[in-house]
Order: structure tokens, then sequence, then C-alpha cells
């Protein structure tokens, strides 16, 4: 048991350093490229901390064949993902951090709420869903708004008018850095010591917490998401601590929007047949948990409050309180 909670605190010590390198030189990245700190959070730094998700899927329906686990890890780590909001907004300051984001990041969480909205419809349907061999239609329809929304997101920022803030920042970004190889290779360097510590941590988790005796669905979205969206927490604070706001809750967003594209991969892996129309049924609430969780965030973003009543903005406080009463009807509907 020690050794198990050794590994472990190793593990989480090794994301915490290379977090913090991987959300640095993902900002030079966004200055070199030109092309914003939203789309790099969105795409390069959410793909990044979401690999955990696809091994642990993988892992879950092609090797293990248990489903449960698999969706629970998707939809609870949506859940923590939107969690870690609340959390960079304790961190921020006096002013609400969904004040200083730029609103071009409604779009990344509108396309979460339709994939989410697409996730639960299909956990109703179950068996009514046509299929294409095992996979069921959803999961390509899945795939293809991801896609989709990848395409607009890039073409929103493109059209943003940054020009002159690009070419001063990528000045200083070469003075601070002569080599854009050192760091392209110093960004790879730390995403590979992020997945291989995080890969680990799902399994950890299942032995510190098989005793409980609690199901599936509930283990699934509560202790192996929070494992598997460590790096999530581990970069979005990284990020918010040297400023690059919009990289911070663009991982959020994006690495919410990915987790669907890796339910999709989940199917494929899973042969038995659709992989929504085997899981528990009682999957739904996280997801509809997560649904509203980024409707509030969406509401705070354009509603754009300038202070807190307390140490966190009203909209902070909702997606913690949604979080909180969702996990306690999985715990109360798994202990039956």
């Amino acid at each position: 048991m020690l050794l198990t909670w050794f590994l472990f605190i190793l593990c989480a010590v090794v994301i915490l350093v290379a977090g913090t390198q991987l959300s640095r030189y993902g900002d030079v990245i966004a200055d070199i490229t030109g092309l914003g700190r939203t789309w790099i959070g969105v795409v390069l730094l959410a793909l990044v901390t979401s690999l955990p998700e696809l091994i642990t899927g993988f892992s879950s329906t092609a090797i293990f064949r248990v489903p449960n686990i698999a969706m629970g890890d998707i939809a609870g780590s949506c859940m923590f993902n939107l969690l870690i909001i609340a959390v960079l907004d304790a961190l921020h300051g006096p002013a609400p951090i969904s004040a200083r984001v730029h609103q071009g990041q409604i779009l990344a969480a509108s396309f979460g709420m339709v994939l989410l909205g697409l996730v639960g419809l299909s956990i109703v349907l179950g068996d009514m869903l046509p299929a294409i061999g095992w996979v069921s239609v959803s999961s390509i329809l899945f795939v293809a708004i991801y896609l989709l929304a990848m395409r607009i997101i890039f073409t929103y920022e493109q059209r943003r008018n940054i020009g002159e803030f690009v070419a001063e920042m990528a000045t200083e970004t070469e003075a601070r850095h002569p080599s854009k190889a050192r760091v392209y290779g110093l960004f790879t360097i730390n995403a590979v010591l992020i997945v291989g510590a995080a890969l680990y941590l799902p399994g950890l988790a299942e032995t510190l917490a098989e005793m409980t005796g609690l199901g599936q669905t509930f283990f699934g979205t509560l202790f192996v998401a929070l494992s598997t969206s460590l790096p999530e927490v581990v970069v979005s604070i990284a990020a918010l601590r040297i400023g690059a706001i919009d990289m911070a809750v663009g991982n959020i967003f994006g690495s919410n929007l990915f987790n669907i594209g890796i339910l999709a991969l989940d199917d494929l892996f899973y042969t038995p047949g659709p992989l929504l129309a085997t899981i528990e049924k009682m999957h739904i609430v996280a997801v509809i948990a997560a649904m509203i969780m980024t409707a509030i965030a969406i509401v705070g973003l354009i509603y754009r409050s300038d202070s807190k009543r307390l140490f966190v903005a009203w909209d902070s406080v909702g997606i913690a309180v949604v979080y909180a009463i969702a996990n306690v009807v999985l715990y109360l509907q798994s202990s039956k």
C-alpha cells in the first residue's frame, strides 16, 4: 500500500514539474506561430493532456472489457475539467477569470455542449440508433463535429486582429529562445513526461480505491477521472501563473471536446457492440451535469462580471455546486 502511494505521488510530482514547463513552451509556441493562445490551448495542450483518457479508454474497452469505466472516465473528466475553472478563478485574484478570458472561448464551450447533448441522447436511445458493424453512427457524428469545431475555432483565431501583438511577442520570444527547434523539442519532452506519468495514474488510483466496493460507474466517474484529469489541472494552473489565461481556459474546453472524440474511439475499440448502448443509464447524470456546468461557464463568459463577492465569482460557485450534487447522486445510486 505504501509503495502504491509513493508511486502515485511520484507520478503527480512529475506531472506538476513537466506541466509547468509544458505551459511555458506552449505559450512560446503560440507567440512564434501566431496561432494564438486560444488555439494552442484548445488543440495542442488539450491533445497532450487528454492522452491519459485515450489510453485509459483503450485499456478499459479493448483489453479489460469494462465499458462503464471508460464512459465514467470520459464523463467524469469533462465534469472535473470544468471544475478547474472554479479553481483558476479562486487563484486568479480580485477579478473573475471570466472577465479576462477572450469571448472566443465561447465557441469551444458551445461545441462542447452540443457534443455532450448528443452523448446524452445516444445513451437514452441506446439500441435504437443504427450501427455500422459494432460502431454506432453517433460516434461518427462525434468525430465529424469535433473536426468541424477545430476548423471553425482555427478560422476565428485567424480573423482576430493580433498581427501587431504577435509580431512584437515573436521578437521577444526569439530573444529568449534563439532556436525554434529547441522550443519544440522541450515542449515534446515535457509532453512525453506528462503522458508517461499519467498513464500509470488510473491503475494506481484503482488499486488504492478497490477496497471501497463502489460500482464501476461511480468509480470511473470520480477516481479514474480525477487521476486522468491531473494533467489538465497542472497545465491550466501553470498557464494561469504565467499570464496565459486564454491558454489555460482553452485547455479545459479543448480537453472536453477531445474527450468526446476519445469516446468515439472507445466505441471502435469495444467490439461486442455499440458502447453507449451497453453502459449503465446512470451515466446520463454526469453527462447532464457537464452540460449544465458548461452552460454556467458560457453565461459567465458573456456576462463578464467585473468583481467577486467572495474569493470566487458566482459562476464558479455554480459550477462547483453542480459538480458536488452530481457526485452525490452518483454515489447514492451506486451504493443501492
